[in-house]
């Protein structure tokens, strides 16, 4: 069912007539029933576009994929995800979240358990495309579906918890990959090949959970009651009235185009996106040059700037509760993440790990807080449409970053100017950070 009965909505207080016990009892009722099935869906698609990470090596002596030539094709899902993010938000915001986003999952999956199949660079190549534009709006579609549930005060919060499937993937994928690819050998496969396989076929049985379960909006809701529905709709129209009163930037996806506080969004999870997904793609093989380690030890230790990341996930982003919190959560956010960085490139390896938690920390209260800001300012078709965009632009950053520091790697030998060049980039974004304005505030 398409959600005709919301356009536009956003996630808001259950009702200018409830109370504010009725208000929160309404929400936790909404994050208990929506955010574990949202999660685990992250969880599963994150672990399938990133565990080439972990078969990188062994794939490098297997069927002789270079260094420069990894980077590349772990950019290239994002081109194509990128590409395609936009036009996918909105058809979701057409045809509704639960045929679209499982019919994301049912193609990412298969194509994530095809790349058990590829035979050299070529054919990386070609799967990772593939996968991109396979998984295309699951994240821009998540943003959007949010914006039908929760008001301003409480969608960095469930932003926040979604996020938490990168924290749980990358912690899982590293001892669950590193056991799975022990499997080498057995009944004449790689153990990259068996890990493939079996970390992409999930995705596909939990799309019919997703086809069963999720509900297009709070009108089709079965654990809702009509009244229940009707003041979370109410309580969201008197939030989009209130940003269009102080400068919202209004419902056409062309209105979006020329706002540039969306453009300053786009600048700061650019270079967000830039440094993430370098430490997502690189940190496994860094963590292999500290000593002889097995796969699961390495494993083991990529999982803990995760744990790091989660802790920040669930303890920071509902602290930005007024725009000027927001402000001083990504500036904060973006100065530990480079410092961070700055750190791993010249310590130990006992404090570079370190380093690398710091800046794990602030992963994701730093994208919880970019969308928060781009959201308030858009409504309608430009909701669906300038959340993909803000989000396409960024995940440019995710083609760059990994392809950058792959051919910083094939030529220098080492990692470290790559993450120096990145933590630059975190500070000109803390910089650009502080001019971000919402919509409820005076535009600039």
């Amino acid at each position: 069912m398409a959600h005709t009965s919301i356009p536009g909505a956003r996630l808001g207080p259950a009702a200018d007539t409830a109370t504010t016990d009725e208000q929160a009892s309404l929400n936790a009722l909404i994050f208990r029933k929506l955010m574990p099935l949202l999660v685990l869906a992250y969880v599963i698609s994150f672990i399938d576009r990133t565990n080439i990470a972990l078969a990188k090596s062994h794939m490098a002596v297997d069927i002789g994929i270079s260094a420069a030539a990894y980077g590349l094709g772990a950019g290239l899902f994002f081109l194509s995800y990128a590409l395609l993010e936009v036009p996918s938000n909105l058809v979701m915001h057409r045809v509704g979240a639960r045929w679209w986003i499982a019919r994301i999952m049912i193609t990412w999956g298969l194509l994530s358990a095809g790349m058990a199949f590829v035979t050299g660079e070529t054919s990386f190549y070609v799967m990772r495309v593939l996968l991109g534009a396979a998984e295309a709006g699951l994240f821009p579609g998540v943003m959007l579906y949010l914006n039908y549930w929760f008001g301003r005060k409480d969608r960095a919060r469930a932003t926040g918890y979604f996020l938490l499937g990168v924290c749980i993937a990358n912690i899982l994928s590293g001892p669950v990959g590193g056991a799975l690819l022990q499997m080498d050998g057995l009944l004449g496969w790689h153990g990259w090949q068996w890990m493939f396989v079996i970390e992409g076929l999930p995705a596909v049985a939990l799309a019919f959970v997703v086809w069963r379960k999720l509900p297009d909006g709070p009108a089709d809701a079965s654990w809702l009651t009509h009244a229940q529905a009707r003041a979370i709709e109410q309580g969201l129209a008197a939030e989009r009235a209130e940003d269009a009163a102080h400068g919202q930037v209004g419902e056409s996806f062309r209105a979006c185009l020329v706002d540039k506080q969306i453009w300053l969004a786009i600048f700061v999870y650019f270079c967000h996106q830039i440094s993430i997904y370098t430490v997502i793609f690189f940190l496994p093989s860094i963590i292999g040059t500290y000593g002889k380690l097995t796969p699961l030890q390495i494993g083991a230790l990529n999982s803990l700037p995760w744990v790091a990341a989660a802790v920040g996930a669930i303890a920071l982003p509902r602290l930005a509760v007024t725009p000027q919190r927001g402000r001083l959560l990504l500036l904060i956010g973006l100065v530990a993440m480079a410092v961070g960085l700055g750190i791993a490139a010249f310590a130990s390896p006992a404090v570079a790990l370190a380093g690398f938690c710091l800046t794990g920390s602030m992963f994701f209260v730093v994208q919880s807080v970019i969308f928060l800001f781009a959201s308030s300012r858009l409504a309608g078709v430009a909701l669906a449409g300038g959340l993909a965009l803000v989000n396409t632009c960024g995940l440019l950053g995710g083609f760059i970053g990994p392809s950058v520091m792959g051919w910083i790697e094939q030529s220098t030998g080492s990692t470290k100017n790559g993450l120096l060049a990145m933590a630059v980039l975190l500070v000109l974004a803390a910089l650009a950070s502080i001019g971000m304005r919402q919509g409820r505030e005076s535009r600039r």
